[in-house]
């Protein structure tokens, strides 16, 4: 399952414009199972929309070079601290769901229009994860090393570089990677955030890469 899990993120790459094949009912009714059963474990709020081309075609979007976008997955949830970083946990699951049925997505944050989530009081839409059959299969970004993200060094457990390295292939805001795990010496794991935009979204990205991979609980 880790391997696969690897793979899936190995080949999954950020996809700006769409072909209009509808998505097959049996592929919609598995990501409503699973974004279901994330918002009643966690309390979040995703909400997924089909055949809704409204939200980008827009300015913004077209701005973002998005072209042919028809379905898309809204990242909402009660306001706190650990939101941002809740959301791009999950949201990166059902990224990688969206890879294992065959199909192409994008982490959006402001090149859309408006979408048409519903936001309760006290609620707040953190970003959009565009999705469908991609007109190709995106193209994979730059990383930087184990060494520049991590404490990593020659001796310390195979799952912990492992972990890394799925985390290096986590997408992430204008692929800024600014994300640190740290090994101590009684085997916690410590995940610390840089400075920049979304940066909290991205470490939730990267968080889960790890965790999934790695089979380690960040602490």
């Amino acid at each position: 399952m880790k391997t696969e899990l690897s793979e899936l993120m190995e080949s999954r790459h950020s996809v700006r414009s769409y072909k209009p094949d509808q998505i097959e009912e049996e592929k919609r009714e598995i990501l409503i199972s699973l974004i279901k059963q994330i918002n009643e474990k966690t309390g979040l709020s995703i909400q997924i929309f089909f055949d809704e081309p409204k939200c980008f075609d827009s300015f913004m979007a077209h701005y973002g070079k998005f072209k042919g976008v028809n379905n898309y997955i809204a990242l909402v949830g009660k306001k706190s601290k650990t939101l941002d970083e809740d959301l791009g946990y999950y949201g990166e699951e059902i990224v990688l769901k969206i890879q294992e049925l065959g199909m192409n997505s994008c982490w959006v944050a402001m090149t859309h229009g408006k979408s048409q989530a519903r936001i309760k009081k006290g609620e707040s839409l953190r970003c959009l994860i565009c999705f469908g059959y991609g007109e190709n299969s995106g193209f994979p970004h730059k990383s930087k090393s184990v060494d520049q993200v991590s404490n990593y060094q020659e001796g310390m457990p195979e799952s912990f570089l492992l972990g890394v390295k799925a985390a290096l292939l986590a997408p992430t805001a204008i692929n800024q990677q600014k994300f640190f795990f740290t090994l101590e010496d009684d085997g916690k794991v410590y995940l610390k955030k840089g400075m920049g935009f979304y940066t909290g979204l991205d470490l939730g990205i990267a968080k889960y890469h790890f965790e999934a991979v790695s089979g380690l609980e960040v602490s």
